[in-house]
């Protein structure tokens, strides 16, 4: 099937008319082709938005009929749910199951969400002494605003940088993973549907070379969301500073999943499982570190290979498969090297690092686990973005959130206890933007996403997230015209 990017409205070809292929991980044939743009298609999404933004009715329409546009989007994903589940799994790797139960139905909610809450946008009146003068806090929207996503949740990621931009009254282009691009295609198929006016929304397809640069370092555009590895994250910063522009950035992580003493064994083993293999560990939220007490720890590793080998790698079209495969095959054969690494660093392979038996097409590797793994170990320090698990083992809660808090990043993390409080104090000490007690990997559209350190700038959903799409404007009103008549003498009031 070709598809077409969006720019202005309009379904079009790239400049120069080139395309690019579209493989199914899971057999690695051609699904589809889409435009391979320039930055002359670039430039052409940018001016779009620019239009758009400055003369366009998309920034001054009342917040309540923004809202209601994208709950009518929200509708339609709902309507269409099946197909983009079916597209999901095909395009990205994702088992039938997680996209159908997981990814599709976040997708939903999360942009049923930031429709309810554009209608809250309004302005605030700020209290002064004075009589006859009255200042307002006014939320406006930023402007033109470019969204940059990964491979790994497709529809989700497009959602979470489309969403709320629109709900603050920007105008945004996205530029979706060169793998992952037609959920975010059809996304904005909707939106045009749902009443987005024209050059409101944009998708371009191509590569970050090329069409990423871009996005970020055109002046005019007003602010840059990017979701990728922190290698890149440092280059989109580097190059948005030229202009100052506002950036948010959710990069990388190496969640520690720290199970204490008290915690009822099945349970952690569970959310180990959930926490290190979800999406073949191809999450940035992964717990890919297992804490363990060192009393728990032979008895609890027996139990998790037992479980582990029972999980079932298969096509994504297979309502039976547990684990799909990885998106490439540049990504498998990375991971392969960190599991080499490991090998060479001592650490010990008690389970998987292998190609599946059987799955000769499609990008699959057995998930993978070591043991005696130290925090000086590459697998230990570096994001690997595969099914790869790292235990160690500890004495004492000092020692664990030590463990926890050896790394530059800063995204996530687990603690596993019987005891919600001894939980809480052990969370509270782990620097993570997110810290679950008992779950691993759950996200509520209403509670904030991001990370410390090198996991990121900003924050993405919530209120948080759709305030980092507004500008604050103080609007100070002198209803009584004698405010300026002393001005500190500096001013004759004659």
């Amino acid at each position: 099937m070709e598809y077409k990017m969006l720019i202005d409205g309009g379904w079009t070809e790239a400049a120069s008319g080139r395309r690019s292929g579209v493989i199914d991980p899971s057999t690695e044939e051609a699904i589809a082709t889409v435009p391979r743009a320039s930055r002359e298609d670039a430039r052409a999404a940018i001016d779009a938005a620019r239009d758009s933004f400055d003369g366009g009715p998309w920034p001054q329409m009342r917040t309540d009929e923004r809202g209601d546009v994208l709950e009518r989007l929200a509708r339609l994903l709902e309507e269409n749910a099946e197909e983009f589940a079916s597209l999901e799994a095909l395009n990205g790797g994702k088992p039938i199951r997680q996209a159908s139960f997981g990814d599709i139905p976040m997708a939903i909610e999360h942009t049923r969400y930031f429709a309810q809450l554009a209608k809250t946008l309004g302005e605030e009146v700020v209290e002064l002494p004075d009589i006859g003068i009255k200042s307002r806090v006014l939320r406006e929207p930023i402007g033109v605003c470019t969204g940059i996503i990964p491979w790994n949740y497709p529809l989700l990621m497009a959602v979470w940088k489309i969403a709320p931009a629109l709900a603050a009254g920007n105008t945004v282009i996205l530029k979706p993973a060169t793998y992952t691009p037609l959920t975010a295609l059809e996304y904005a198929r909707l939106a045009m549907k749902a009443g987005v006016p024209s050059g409101v929304l944009n998708v371009v397809t191509g590569s970050g070379s090329e069409v990423g640069e871009e996005l970020v370092s055109n002046p005019k555009v007003d602010r840059v969301a990017f979701t990728g590895s922190t290698e890149v994250g440092r280059k989109v910063m580097a190059m948005a500073a030229s202009t100052v522009k506002k950036v948010t950035l959710e990069l990388g992580g190496k969640a520690p999943m720290v199970v204490l003493e008290d915690a009822d064994m099945e349970e952690a083993i569970r959310g180990t499982l959930f926490g290190a293999f979800l999406h073949q560990g191809q999450v940035c939220l992964s717990g890919t570190r297992l804490l363990l007490p060192s009393s728990l720890h032979d008895s609890f590793l027996k139990r998790l290979i037992e479980k582990t080998k029972s999980l079932r790698l298969g096509p994504t079209s297979s309502w039976e498969t547990d684990l799909g495969p990885l998106i490439s095959e540049s990504q498998r054969e990375g991971v392969e090297g960190y599991i080499a690494g490991g090998l060479g660093d001592g650490a010990r392979l008690v389970h998987g690092g292998r190609r599946p038996e059987g799955l000769e097409r499609g990008f699959y590797l057995e998930p993978t686990i070591f043991d005696d793994v130290t925090s000086d170990m590459t697998i230990a320090r570096e994001e690997i973005f595969g099914p790869v698990l790292s235990i160690f083992a500890y004495d004492g809660p000092e020692e664990a959130v030590d463990l926890a808090n050896a790394t530059t990043y800063g995204l996530a993390a687990s603690v596993w206890s019987s005891d919600l409080k001894r939980a809480e104090e052990v969370a509270r000490r782990i620097r993570a933007g997110t810290v679950w007690v008992n779950h691993h990997h759950i996200l509520s559209c209403a509670a904030p996403h991001g990370g410390y350190g090198q996991s990121g700038i900003g924050r993405e959903l919530g209120i948080w997230g759709l305030h980092e799409y507004t500008e604050l404007k103080h609007l100070f009103l002198d209803e009584s015209g004698e405010a300026m008549k002393d001005a500190f003498g500096l001013v004759s009031p004659e």
